[in-house]
């Protein structure tokens, strides 16, 4: 007899890229930085003492707090830390949105996001992303009609990579009535020249949350990490009320403290990033493998059905060949194939199995 909610039955789970079991095999599903955290860290994380592990971390992750509000401009008022910034999606759905009441999103976007509404017996209000994989100009309205009080925006956009300008993202948070959250896993690797700022944004809009993480930019997804930044009445609720006690434990915060005072070394991880994605997206490009302009550290390739079998047979063999790759077999992306950027010697191993594939017709 089955004990689980009628609902959570029903609905299927979130689906996260392959963990592959061989050492050997080259990982570019899950969007992970290829490069190591700096050493400091990894002494930060031995010299945690067995006093520290006995003892419950700070309730509050003050210090963290203090530290990330001080990167970003705001007050640590304005700052909660999470496990991990999908833990932030879990809490704002749970204090912004009452179960049953309907959660918007723009489709296609981060997968998990339909999970957690279902968790939560909400359903989804999906507004369609443009050929660009830009929001059309009644997202907003579309929102508002339906009676949305959360709507979930990634930027840069996954899994294309396209980045949101500030300007658009405060007129869709002007226009909504509801809470707007951007989701900027990925934002670290946004080209600098683009100046690109978002958080500024909260001390204007107070419906606006930010959502930043250490997995990707700071090489600690295996740490889990993330942080909340907004105005005080969202943020005061989520700390207070709905986050889970001590949900970020000792060695996160000493991690995270050690990442942020070591920032310039993951900003040269960045900057590798980016150059290997130019280089990347330039040489698929010479396959026939178009890619959307990206400022994350991954590439959203179409695969043309001139390709022999198209996008899920070109991942099956390089599956074969123990290169992972992401597929999503789902109306607008069954096409295509999205990439993380590795290292130079990763990328050279796909590209280089890519151009025998080609050659020989085994697509």
């Amino acid at each position: 007899m089955p004990y689980e909610r009628d609902g959570i039955r029903r609905m299927a789970g979130y689906t996260p890229g392959e963990q592959p079991d061989d050492p050997r095999a080259i990982k570019l599903n899950t969007n992970e930085n290829p490069y190591p955290p700096p050493e400091p860290v990894l002494a930060a994380l031995q010299a945690i003492s067995s006093e520290r592990l006995r003892r419950y971390p700070p309730p509050t992750s003050s210090e963290l707090r203090e530290a990330i509000a001080a990167l970003h401009g705001v007050n640590a008022s304005n700052v909660v830390t999470t496990n991990g910034g999908d833990e932030l999606l879990r809490l704002a759905i749970t204090t912004f949105v009452d179960p049953g009441k309907p959660i918007g999103i723009a489709d296609p976007g981060y997968s998990l996001y339909p999970v957690l509404a279902a968790v939560n017996g909400s359903p989804v209000v999906r507004v369609p992303l443009d050929g660009a994989w830009q929001p059309p100009a009644d997202f907003a309205n579309c929102m508002n009609q339906a009676g949305v009080n959360l709507t979930l925006l990634v930027n840069p956009h996954a899994p294309s990579g396209t980045l949101l300008d500030a300007e658009t993202i405060a007129a869709v948070a002007q226009a909504l009535d509801g809470v707007l959250l951007v989701d900027e896993a990925y934002v670290d690797f946004a080209d600098p020249e683009r100046n690109h700022d978002v958080v500024s944004l909260t001390h204007e809009q107070d419906n606006l949350l930010i959502l930043r993480t250490f997995s990707k930019g700071y090489s600690l997804a295996g740490l889990r990490l993330g942080y909340g930044i907004g105005d005080r009445g969202l943020i005061e609720p989520i700390a207070t009320k709905t986050r889970d006690s001590y949900s970020v434990d000792a060695i996160a915060e000493q991690l995270g403290l050690a990442a942020l005072a070591h920032r310039a070394h993951a900003a040269q991880t960045w900057e590798a990033v980016r150059g290997e994605r130019a280089r990347l997206a330039a040489t698929l490009h010479g396959l026939g493998l178009e890619c959307a302009p990206s400022q994350s550290n991954f590439l959203l390739a179409r695969v043309p059905d001139t390709l022999g079998g198209g996008a899920r047979a070109l991942y099956q063999a390089l599956k074969a060949r123990a290169i992972f790759v992401r597929h999503f077999d789902q109306p607008r992306l069954h096409d295509r194939l999205r990439i993380t950027v590795g290292t130079p010697p990763e990328n050279e191993a796909l590209l280089d199995a890519l151009h025998e594939l080609c050659a020989w017709g085994q697509i």
